[in-house]
């Protein structure tokens, strides 16, 4: 077991690692992974059992850049992020033309900022409450070299569906982010009705070891639906209530927690990793996931690589290692950014029923598929997609009453496709 560090060793590794954090992503946005050592650590297994192709029907077409969906509960109506700034209505007679949301006035593009993520309230078909993710421009009282505020919002539909409620935005949260790139953007609701919110490290890397000063690369967890003078409460069995840190914090040590799912009571978080390896985690309330000290199971950048953190920070907390990764190069489930997924319970492909479905952003014409195993790695393998074209690149999945959709571009541009047996 490798020792542990010093609190000063400890913040050293930090800072060291965040001066070289934003390399691996100029890399993934140019089109191509930086191939760091090319290592092949041979952890990559596949499952017999899965199938070796799916199909991907398309549900949404029409689209350009999506990132997130969401499905109305009580009506055959599907809600389509754009990151320009728009949210689309697609119903059973296809794509409305006028948008539902319209956010292209209020954020910033550039880099990975844009329109993020969205989620509907649990209870929506009564509330009609939803909240969305956004880049906004820097707020009085923000440092100077900061990049954008990263917000999230409330608003009402329409009781039609087709619309949000004009003057019906709430802020919820304001997060300022350093950077452009590292943002998160997910959001959604867990099993126990509580709101998780990924943020990423905005190319800070010693932020995501930091729970005191910032919300920077961690999971926030908070109560949309409690009352008094705030704009959301804080449940009273966080990990940091009490103690030393922010109380909203869930679990922290991400680099740029892009897209999470639940299946259940268990929580997937994919995060994007920087030169070498891509991870998925199963994340515990209080867990610590590692960077900047690790990259996936492997030591980053640093002489000395703990287990954990010393005594004197949150005495001495272990760092955890995440039931997936891959590296950038050199074994057949490899890649460049992971993009997230979620566990299949439908029934159009019954090889995949409680497997982890997940992509890359440079996808090729693959997903991924996690079985669930005792193991400290799920065993991982590739699912070839027929007529691959249609999902050369991901951007996201969702789930809907079991079955699994995955937003994305290729041939026909942009769209949501529903994972289906191969033709």
């Amino acid at each position: 077991m490798r020792p542990r560090a010093s609190r000063r060793r400890f913040l050293a590794i930090g800072v060291a690692a965040g001066a070289v954090g934003g390399a691996g992503c100029a890399a993934q946005q140019t089109g191509g992974p930086s191939d760091g050592d090319g290592a092949d650590d041979g952890s990559q297994n596949t499952d017999a059992q899965l199938p070796n192709a799916v199909g991907v029907e398309p549900i949404v077409t029409g689209l350009e850049q999506p990132v997130d969906a969401a499905f109305a509960p009580d009506a055959d109506r599907r809600y389509v992020v754009e990151r320009d700034g728009v949210v689309y209505v697609h119903e059973a007679d296809g794509l409305r033309e006028t948008p539902f949301l319209d956010l292209r006035e209020s954020i910033v593009t550039g880099g990975e900022r844009g329109l993020l993520g969205l989620t509907l309230h649990p209870e929506f078909a009564q509330n009609r409450r939803l909240f969305v993710r956004y880049s906004a421009p820097v707020r009085e009282g923000t440092p100077a070299d900061y990049s954008h505020t990263g917000v999230l919002a409330e608003f009402r539909a329409a009781a039609d569906g087709r619309s949000v409620e004009p003057g019906s935005e709430r802020t919820i949260l304001e997060l300022p982010q350093p950077g452009p790139v590292h943002n998160a953007g997910d959001l959604a609701f867990g099993p126990e009705g509580l709101l998780y919110v990924p943020n990423g490290t905005s190319g800070g890397g010693e932020a995501a070891q930091n729970v005191s000063d910032n919300y920077l690369g961690c999971l926030l967890r908070i109560d949309v639906d409690a009352g008094g003078a705030g704009a959301y409460g804080v449940p009273e069995d966080n990990p940091l209530v009490g103690r030393a840190g922010r109380e909203e914090y869930y679990a922290w040590g991400f680099r740029n927690p892009w897209r999470l799912s639940f299946d259940g009571d268990d929580l997937y978080v994919a995060d994007v990793g920087h030169n070498r390896y891509e991870e998925v985690n199963l994340v515990e309330k209080g867990g610590n996931y590692g960077w900047n000290v690790k990259e996936g199971t492997h030591c980053f950048r640093a002489e000395e690589c703990p287990d954990g953190t010393p005594e004197d920070v949150r005495g001495g907390e272990p760092f955890l290692d995440p039931i997936v990764e891959y590296p950038h190069s050199g074994a057949p489930v490899s890649g460049a950014a992971v993009i997230g997924g979620a566990v299949y319970r439908g029934s159009a492909v019954p090889e995949l029923q409680g497997v982890y479905v997940f992509g890359d952003f440079q996808a090729q014409g693959r997903l991924f598929a996690a079985t669930p195993s005792d193991a400290d790695q799920w065993p991982t393998g590739v699912v070839e997609i027929s007529e691959g074209d249609r999902l050369q690149y991901l951007l996201a999945f969702e789930r809907y009453e079991g079955e699994v959709y995955a937003l994305g571009t290729g041939r026909d541009g942009g769209g949501l496709f529903r994972i289906a047996a191969s033709a």
